[in-house]
Protein backbone atom coordinates (compact mmCIF):
# COMPACT_ATOMS: atom_id res chain seq x y z
CA UNK A 1 0.00 0.00 0.00
CA UNK A 2 1.01 3.93 -0.43
CA UNK A 3 0.90 5.47 2.44
CA UNK A 4 -1.05 9.15 1.01
CA UNK A 5 -1.92 10.78 5.01
CA UNK A 6 -0.30 10.37 8.27
CA UNK A 7 -1.19 13.21 10.89
CA UNK A 8 -2.55 13.51 14.23
CA UNK A 9 -5.75 12.30 13.83
CA UNK A 10 -5.78 9.68 10.89
CA UNK A 11 -3.95 7.57 9.15
CA UNK A 12 -4.56 6.93 5.21
CA UNK A 13 -3.17 4.64 2.96
CA UNK A 14 -4.40 3.46 -0.84
CA UNK A 15 -4.19 -0.17 -1.76
CA UNK A 16 -3.32 -1.65 -4.98
CA UNK A 17 -6.16 -2.44 -5.85
CA UNK A 18 -7.31 1.61 -5.54
CA UNK A 19 -9.41 1.65 -2.45
CA UNK A 20 -8.74 3.71 0.69
CA UNK A 21 -7.66 2.94 4.05
CA UNK A 22 -8.31 5.27 6.59
CA UNK A 23 -7.36 4.02 10.45
CA UNK A 24 -8.61 6.82 12.78
CA UNK A 25 -6.80 7.68 15.87
CA UNK A 26 -5.86 10.78 18.08
CA UNK A 27 -8.55 12.78 19.65
CA UNK A 28 -12.10 11.61 19.57
CA UNK A 29 -10.88 9.16 17.17
CA UNK A 30 -13.97 6.68 17.66
CA UNK A 31 -16.01 9.92 17.16
CA UNK A 32 -15.48 10.69 14.82
CA UNK A 33 -14.90 7.28 13.07
CA UNK A 34 -18.98 6.75 13.99
CA UNK A 35 -19.37 10.36 12.13
CA UNK A 36 -18.00 9.49 9.38
CA UNK A 37 -19.32 5.73 8.46
CA UNK A 38 -22.73 7.49 9.55
CA UNK A 39 -22.88 10.29 7.00
CA UNK A 40 -20.98 8.00 4.15
CA UNK A 41 -24.04 5.46 4.59
CA UNK A 42 -26.43 7.97 4.58
CA UNK A 43 -25.23 10.10 1.28
CA UNK A 44 -25.28 6.46 0.02
CA UNK A 45 -28.98 6.02 0.44
CA UNK A 46 -29.62 9.34 -0.53
CA UNK A 47 -27.20 8.28 -3.77
CA UNK A 48 -25.06 11.00 -3.76
CA UNK A 49 -22.74 10.99 -6.58
CA UNK A 50 -19.54 12.73 -5.40
CA UNK A 51 -18.79 10.87 -2.50
CA UNK A 52 -16.30 7.92 -1.35
CA UNK A 53 -18.86 4.88 -1.03
CA UNK A 54 -18.11 3.04 2.29
CA UNK A 55 -16.93 -0.40 1.76
CA UNK A 56 -15.86 -2.05 5.12
CA UNK A 57 -15.74 -0.58 8.78
CA UNK A 58 -14.10 -2.39 11.44
CA UNK A 59 -15.02 -0.41 14.23
CA UNK A 60 -12.82 -2.21 16.95
CA UNK A 61 -9.48 -1.07 15.21
CA UNK A 62 -11.45 2.38 13.78
CA UNK A 63 -10.79 1.45 10.24
CA UNK A 64 -12.47 2.04 7.41
CA UNK A 65 -12.34 0.89 3.85
CA UNK A 66 -13.68 3.72 0.85
CA UNK A 67 -13.61 4.01 -2.66
CA UNK A 68 -11.48 6.01 -3.90
CA UNK A 69 -12.56 9.32 -5.12
CA UNK A 70 -9.65 10.43 -7.23
CA UNK A 71 -6.91 12.72 -6.47
CA UNK A 72 -6.58 15.98 -4.37
CA UNK A 73 -7.10 19.07 -6.36
CA UNK A 74 -4.02 21.61 -5.65
CA UNK A 75 -6.18 25.22 -6.62
CA UNK A 76 -9.59 26.39 -7.01
CA UNK A 77 -11.83 29.24 -6.37
CA UNK A 78 -13.38 30.42 -3.36
CA UNK A 79 -16.49 30.73 -5.09
CA UNK A 80 -16.22 27.13 -6.83
CA UNK A 81 -14.89 25.45 -3.48
CA UNK A 82 -18.57 27.15 -1.85
CA UNK A 83 -20.36 25.40 -4.72
CA UNK A 84 -19.27 22.45 -4.57
CA UNK A 85 -19.95 22.61 -0.59
CA UNK A 86 -23.00 23.70 -1.01
CA UNK A 87 -24.12 20.97 -3.42
CA UNK A 88 -23.48 18.81 -0.58
CA UNK A 89 -26.04 20.28 1.77
CA UNK A 90 -28.72 19.61 -1.11
CA UNK A 91 -28.37 15.63 -0.38
CA UNK A 92 -28.84 16.44 3.70
CA UNK A 93 -25.44 16.52 4.95
CA UNK A 94 -23.22 19.42 5.83
CA UNK A 95 -19.68 19.19 5.79
CA UNK A 96 -18.16 20.88 8.70
CA UNK A 97 -14.03 21.66 7.18
CA UNK A 98 -15.03 22.76 3.95
CA UNK A 99 -11.95 23.37 2.85
CA UNK A 100 -10.13 22.73 -0.98
CA UNK A 101 -8.00 19.94 1.05
CA UNK A 102 -11.71 17.90 1.34
CA UNK A 103 -12.05 18.40 -2.68
CA UNK A 104 -10.68 15.60 -5.02
CA UNK A 105 -10.85 15.06 -8.65
CA UNK A 106 -12.06 12.01 -10.30
CA UNK A 107 -10.76 11.71 -13.96
CA UNK A 108 -13.45 8.86 -14.93
CA UNK A 109 -16.22 10.84 -15.18
CA UNK A 110 -14.77 14.39 -14.74
CA UNK A 111 -16.16 15.17 -11.58
CA UNK A 112 -15.09 17.30 -8.45
CA UNK A 113 -15.47 15.06 -5.24
CA UNK A 114 -15.92 15.59 -1.38
CA UNK A 115 -13.71 13.70 1.27
CA UNK A 116 -12.97 13.35 5.15
CA UNK A 117 -16.66 13.33 6.50
CA UNK A 118 -15.03 13.00 9.97
CA UNK A 119 -16.48 16.51 10.98
CA UNK A 120 -20.14 16.77 9.49
CA UNK A 121 -23.80 16.77 10.18
CA UNK A 122 -26.73 14.90 9.15
CA UNK A 123 -29.10 17.78 8.39
CA UNK A 124 -32.56 16.18 9.12
CA UNK A 125 -31.19 14.32 12.61
CA UNK A 126 -34.59 12.70 12.83
CA UNK A 127 -34.57 11.31 9.52
CA UNK A 128 -35.01 7.45 9.21
CA UNK A 129 -32.27 7.33 7.10
CA UNK A 130 -30.04 8.45 10.07
CA UNK A 131 -28.57 4.88 9.78
CA UNK A 132 -26.40 2.70 12.09
CA UNK A 133 -22.39 2.56 11.26
CA UNK A 134 -22.29 -0.68 11.02
CA UNK A 135 -25.11 -0.64 8.11
CA UNK A 136 -23.03 -0.77 4.69
CA UNK A 137 -25.14 -1.04 1.32
CA UNK A 138 -28.32 -1.89 0.10
CA UNK A 139 -28.77 -5.68 -0.89
CA UNK A 140 -31.35 -5.39 -3.08
CA UNK A 141 -29.09 -6.65 -6.07
CA UNK A 142 -28.11 -10.53 -4.19
CA UNK A 143 -26.16 -9.17 -2.27
CA UNK A 144 -26.42 -9.36 1.74
CA UNK A 145 -25.06 -6.82 4.33
CA UNK A 146 -23.18 -8.89 6.84
CA UNK A 147 -21.98 -8.17 10.46
CA UNK A 148 -19.78 -10.36 12.42
CA UNK A 149 -18.35 -10.60 15.83
CA UNK A 150 -15.62 -12.82 16.78
CA UNK A 151 -13.74 -13.74 20.21
CA UNK A 152 -11.66 -16.50 21.67
CA UNK A 153 -10.59 -17.45 25.24
CA UNK A 154 -8.27 -20.10 26.46
CA UNK A 155 -10.83 -20.85 29.25
CA UNK A 156 -9.81 -21.45 33.31
CA UNK A 157 -8.13 -24.74 32.87
CA UNK A 158 -5.75 -24.45 30.33
CA UNK A 159 -2.43 -22.35 30.30
CA UNK A 160 -1.99 -21.79 26.41
CA UNK A 161 -5.13 -21.35 23.64
CA UNK A 162 -4.90 -23.82 20.80
CA UNK A 163 -7.85 -22.35 19.19
CA UNK A 164 -8.09 -19.76 16.46
CA UNK A 165 -10.55 -18.12 14.62
CA UNK A 166 -10.23 -16.23 10.96
CA UNK A 167 -12.12 -13.39 9.18
CA UNK A 168 -10.92 -12.40 5.79
CA UNK A 169 -12.08 -10.65 2.76
CA UNK A 170 -10.86 -11.56 -0.71
CA UNK A 171 -11.12 -10.60 -4.32
CA UNK A 172 -9.01 -11.16 -7.42
CA UNK A 173 -6.24 -8.19 -5.58
CA UNK A 174 -5.67 -10.20 -2.75
CA UNK A 175 -6.33 -10.51 0.88
CA UNK A 176 -7.43 -8.34 3.96
CA UNK A 177 -7.84 -9.41 7.53
CA UNK A 178 -10.46 -8.10 9.36
CA UNK A 179 -10.94 -7.23 13.02
CA UNK A 180 -13.04 -8.97 15.54
CA UNK A 181 -15.98 -7.06 15.02
CA UNK A 182 -17.12 -5.30 11.93
CA UNK A 183 -19.71 -4.83 8.83
CA UNK A 184 -19.44 -4.34 4.69
CA UNK A 185 -21.27 -5.52 2.14
CA UNK A 186 -20.42 -8.35 -0.43
CA UNK A 187 -20.81 -6.86 -3.24
CA UNK A 188 -17.15 -5.59 -3.32
CA UNK A 189 -15.20 -8.86 -2.41
CA UNK A 190 -15.66 -12.57 -1.03
CA UNK A 191 -15.96 -13.09 2.70
CA UNK A 192 -14.79 -16.02 4.86
CA UNK A 193 -14.98 -17.21 8.39
CA UNK A 194 -13.21 -19.86 9.92
CA UNK A 195 -12.57 -21.57 13.31
CA UNK A 196 -9.88 -24.27 14.40
CA UNK A 197 -9.15 -26.37 17.38
CA UNK A 198 -5.68 -27.56 17.00
CA UNK A 199 -4.71 -30.82 18.87
CA UNK A 200 -1.50 -32.46 19.54
CA UNK A 201 1.68 -32.99 22.22
CA UNK A 202 3.84 -30.04 23.54
CA UNK A 203 2.20 -26.88 21.60
CA UNK A 204 1.74 -28.75 18.53
CA UNK A 205 -2.08 -28.62 18.75
CA UNK A 206 -1.72 -24.23 18.49
CA UNK A 207 0.48 -24.86 15.60
CA UNK A 208 -1.81 -27.09 13.90
CA UNK A 209 -4.55 -24.18 14.29
CA UNK A 210 -2.31 -22.27 12.53
CA UNK A 211 -1.19 -24.11 9.88
CA UNK A 212 -5.13 -24.43 8.96
CA UNK A 213 -5.95 -21.09 8.65
CA UNK A 214 -2.71 -20.01 7.07
CA UNK A 215 -4.07 -22.72 4.29
CA UNK A 216 -6.78 -20.96 3.72
CA UNK A 217 -5.30 -17.53 3.47
CA UNK A 218 -2.53 -18.80 0.66
CA UNK A 219 -5.04 -21.13 -0.99
CA UNK A 220 -8.62 -19.91 -1.45
CA UNK A 221 -7.92 -16.33 -2.69
CA UNK A 222 -7.42 -17.98 -6.71
CA UNK A 223 -10.88 -18.90 -6.69
CA UNK A 224 -12.22 -15.20 -6.41
CA UNK A 225 -11.54 -15.09 -10.67
CA UNK A 226 -14.47 -17.68 -10.90
CA UNK A 227 -17.64 -16.93 -12.25
CA UNK A 228 -20.94 -17.26 -10.23
CA UNK A 229 -22.33 -20.28 -12.15
CA UNK A 230 -18.33 -22.09 -11.72
CA UNK A 231 -18.07 -21.31 -8.38
CA UNK A 232 -21.34 -22.69 -7.57
CA UNK A 233 -19.84 -25.47 -10.08
CA UNK A 234 -16.74 -25.80 -8.59
CA UNK A 235 -16.81 -24.89 -4.73
CA UNK A 236 -17.40 -28.12 -3.21
CA UNK A 237 -13.70 -29.44 -4.79
CA UNK A 238 -12.13 -26.41 -4.15
CA UNK A 239 -12.78 -26.83 -0.55
CA UNK A 240 -12.55 -29.97 -0.76
CA UNK A 241 -8.86 -29.94 -2.00
CA UNK A 242 -8.59 -27.05 0.49
CA UNK A 243 -8.85 -29.76 3.46
CA UNK A 244 -6.75 -32.27 1.97
CA UNK A 245 -3.91 -29.61 1.56
CA UNK A 246 -4.22 -28.56 4.94
CA UNK A 247 -4.33 -32.55 6.07
CA UNK A 248 -1.01 -33.26 4.02
CA UNK A 249 0.72 -30.87 5.74
CA UNK A 250 0.27 -31.21 8.75
CA UNK A 251 0.24 -35.18 8.38
CA UNK A 252 4.51 -33.74 6.88
CA UNK A 253 5.34 -31.90 9.46
CA UNK A 254 4.66 -34.30 11.81
CA UNK A 255 6.79 -36.95 9.61
CA UNK A 256 9.98 -35.00 10.06
CA UNK A 257 9.42 -33.32 13.84
CA UNK A 258 8.75 -35.37 16.94
CA UNK A 259 7.15 -32.70 18.48
CA UNK A 260 4.66 -32.36 15.83
CA UNK A 261 3.81 -36.28 16.01
CA UNK A 262 -0.16 -36.78 15.54
CA UNK A 263 -0.75 -32.89 15.41
CA UNK A 264 -4.01 -32.25 13.88
CA UNK A 265 -7.04 -29.59 13.91
CA UNK A 266 -10.69 -29.39 13.73
CA UNK A 267 -12.07 -27.22 11.16
CA UNK A 268 -15.03 -25.04 10.41
CA UNK A 269 -15.37 -22.20 7.76
CA UNK A 270 -17.78 -20.54 5.70
CA UNK A 271 -17.35 -19.12 2.11
CA UNK A 272 -19.69 -16.23 1.44
CA UNK A 273 -19.69 -14.93 -2.02
CA UNK A 274 -22.71 -12.38 -2.70
CA UNK A 275 -25.47 -14.20 -0.93
CA UNK A 276 -24.36 -17.13 -1.36
CA UNK A 277 -22.77 -19.37 1.27
CA UNK A 278 -20.37 -22.14 0.45
CA UNK A 279 -19.08 -24.42 3.94
CA UNK A 280 -16.81 -27.16 4.96
CA UNK A 281 -16.02 -28.92 7.89
CA UNK A 282 -13.89 -31.71 9.98
CA UNK A 283 -14.03 -32.35 13.52
CA UNK A 284 -16.36 -31.31 16.48
CA UNK A 285 -16.15 -27.92 15.58
CA UNK A 286 -19.81 -26.34 14.47
CA UNK A 287 -21.44 -24.72 12.46
CA UNK A 288 -25.42 -23.57 13.08
CA UNK A 289 -28.08 -21.53 11.24
CA UNK A 290 -30.43 -19.73 12.89
CA UNK A 291 -33.31 -18.48 10.23
CA UNK A 292 -35.63 -15.96 10.98
CA UNK A 293 -38.98 -16.50 9.58
CA UNK A 294 -38.98 -20.21 10.71
CA UNK A 295 -40.91 -21.41 13.62
CA UNK A 296 -38.54 -21.22 17.00
CA UNK A 297 -38.79 -24.87 17.42
CA UNK A 298 -36.42 -25.71 14.39
CA UNK A 299 -35.41 -21.94 14.26
CA UNK A 300 -31.64 -23.04 15.22
CA UNK A 301 -30.27 -25.81 13.59
CA UNK A 302 -26.75 -27.54 13.16
CA UNK A 303 -25.63 -27.70 9.68
CA UNK A 304 -22.10 -29.14 10.33
CA UNK A 305 -22.11 -32.78 11.38
CA UNK A 306 -19.68 -33.72 14.41
CA UNK A 307 -17.34 -36.32 13.46
CA UNK A 308 -17.44 -38.53 16.49
CA UNK A 309 -19.31 -41.71 17.41
CA UNK A 310 -21.40 -39.68 19.29
CA UNK A 311 -22.35 -37.38 16.66
CA UNK A 312 -22.99 -40.27 14.37
CA UNK A 313 -25.60 -41.93 17.57
CA UNK A 314 -27.45 -38.67 17.50
CA UNK A 315 -27.95 -37.65 14.18
CA UNK A 316 -29.69 -40.80 13.93
CA UNK A 317 -31.91 -40.54 16.58
CA UNK A 318 -30.10 -43.29 19.13
CA UNK A 319 -29.50 -41.11 21.87
CA UNK A 320 -30.64 -37.26 22.72
CA UNK A 321 -28.91 -34.07 23.89
CA UNK A 322 -28.77 -34.43 27.34
CA UNK A 323 -26.79 -38.27 26.43
CA UNK A 324 -24.55 -37.48 23.96
CA UNK A 325 -23.21 -33.98 26.26
CA UNK A 326 -22.22 -37.04 28.70
CA UNK A 327 -21.58 -39.85 26.95
CA UNK A 328 -18.06 -41.33 27.95
CA UNK A 329 -16.76 -41.27 24.33
CA UNK A 330 -18.25 -37.56 23.24
CA UNK A 331 -14.82 -35.96 22.33
CA UNK A 332 -13.28 -38.88 20.70
CA UNK A 333 -12.68 -38.11 16.82
CA UNK A 334 -13.36 -40.05 14.52
CA UNK A 335 -12.09 -37.74 11.61
CA UNK A 336 -9.94 -34.47 12.16
CA UNK A 337 -7.10 -32.65 9.47
CA UNK A 338 -3.74 -34.42 10.44
CA UNK A 339 -3.71 -36.30 13.48
CA UNK A 340 -2.61 -39.42 12.26
CA UNK A 341 -5.44 -40.27 9.76
CA UNK A 342 -4.63 -41.19 6.46
CA UNK A 343 -7.57 -39.61 4.38
CA UNK A 344 -10.10 -36.24 6.25
CA UNK A 345 -13.19 -35.93 3.63
CA UNK A 346 -14.70 -32.60 4.11
CA UNK A 347 -18.43 -32.23 4.49
CA UNK A 348 -19.26 -29.48 2.23
CA UNK A 349 -22.36 -27.93 1.32
CA UNK A 350 -24.04 -24.27 0.21
CA UNK A 351 -26.78 -22.74 1.24
CA UNK A 352 -28.28 -19.18 0.14
CA UNK A 353 -28.07 -16.71 2.76
CA UNK A 354 -31.50 -14.90 4.05
CA UNK A 355 -31.89 -11.89 4.98
CA UNK A 356 -31.89 -11.66 8.76
CA UNK A 357 -30.14 -15.28 9.31
CA UNK A 358 -27.71 -15.50 11.34
CA UNK A 359 -24.59 -18.17 11.03
CA UNK A 360 -22.86 -19.01 14.44
CA UNK A 361 -19.49 -21.12 14.29
CA UNK A 362 -17.91 -22.11 17.22
CA UNK A 363 -15.02 -24.71 18.73
CA UNK A 364 -16.47 -27.42 21.29
CA UNK A 365 -15.41 -25.06 24.18
CA UNK A 366 -18.56 -23.63 23.29
CA UNK A 367 -20.55 -26.51 23.33
CA UNK A 368 -18.97 -27.85 26.11
CA UNK A 369 -20.56 -25.12 28.16
CA UNK A 370 -23.58 -24.37 26.47
CA UNK A 371 -26.75 -26.22 25.31
CA UNK A 372 -28.01 -25.67 21.90
CA UNK A 373 -30.99 -23.78 23.45
CA UNK A 374 -29.06 -21.81 25.31
CA UNK A 375 -26.60 -20.38 22.49
CA UNK A 376 -29.65 -19.31 20.48
CA UNK A 377 -31.29 -17.65 23.42
CA UNK A 378 -27.61 -15.87 23.73
CA UNK A 379 -27.41 -14.69 20.40
CA UNK A 380 -31.42 -13.56 19.79
CA UNK A 381 -32.05 -12.68 23.34
CA UNK A 382 -29.36 -12.30 25.72
CA UNK A 383 -30.26 -10.51 29.30
CA UNK A 384 -30.04 -7.24 30.27
CA UNK A 385 -26.38 -8.03 31.83
CA UNK A 386 -25.01 -8.76 28.42
CA UNK A 387 -27.07 -7.02 26.26
CA UNK A 388 -24.30 -4.27 24.95
CA UNK A 389 -22.06 -7.41 24.25
CA UNK A 390 -21.15 -8.63 20.73
CA UNK A 391 -22.66 -11.77 20.17
CA UNK A 392 -19.46 -14.04 19.62
CA UNK A 393 -18.68 -12.51 23.39
CA UNK A 394 -21.25 -13.17 24.97
CA UNK A 395 -21.56 -16.60 23.32
CA UNK A 396 -17.48 -17.39 24.66
CA UNK A 397 -18.09 -15.43 27.64
CA UNK A 398 -21.27 -17.60 28.80
CA UNK A 399 -19.50 -20.83 27.83
CA UNK A 400 -16.47 -20.01 30.07
CA UNK A 401 -18.58 -19.30 33.05
CA UNK A 402 -20.40 -22.36 32.78
CA UNK A 403 -17.27 -24.77 32.05
CA UNK A 404 -14.31 -23.20 31.06
CA UNK A 405 -12.48 -26.41 30.66
CA UNK A 406 -11.66 -25.95 27.52
CA UNK A 407 -10.76 -23.07 24.99
CA UNK A 408 -13.38 -21.20 23.59
CA UNK A 409 -14.09 -19.47 20.24
CA UNK A 410 -16.94 -18.61 18.09
CA UNK A 411 -17.69 -16.41 15.05
CA UNK A 412 -21.40 -14.78 14.80
CA UNK A 413 -22.19 -13.81 11.07
CA UNK A 414 -25.57 -11.60 10.63
CA UNK A 415 -27.09 -10.59 7.44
Amino acid sequence: MIEAKNTQRAIVRIGYDGRVYKLFQGPEAQKRFDTECRTLIYLEQRKCPFVPRLIAADRERLEMVTSNCGARVERMGEDRIKEIFEELVQYGVRHDDPFLRNITYRASDGRFCVIDFEFSTILDETASAHPSVESTAPAGDGTRDIHWSAMTHPGTFRPNNEDRFLAMLFDERGVRYLGKQGAMNTSGADLLFAVADGMGGERSGELAGKIALDNITRLLPRAHRLSDLNLAESAPQILKSLYSSIHHELVRLGTFDPLCVNMGATLTMVWIHRSMVMFAHVGDTRLYRVRKNVDSANRMAQVSEDHTYVGWLRRNGKINERESRFHPRKSILSKALGAGNQFAEPQVGSFVLDPGEKLILCTDGVTDGLWDRAIEEIVLRPESSMVDLAPAQRLVLSAVTESGRDNSTAIVIES
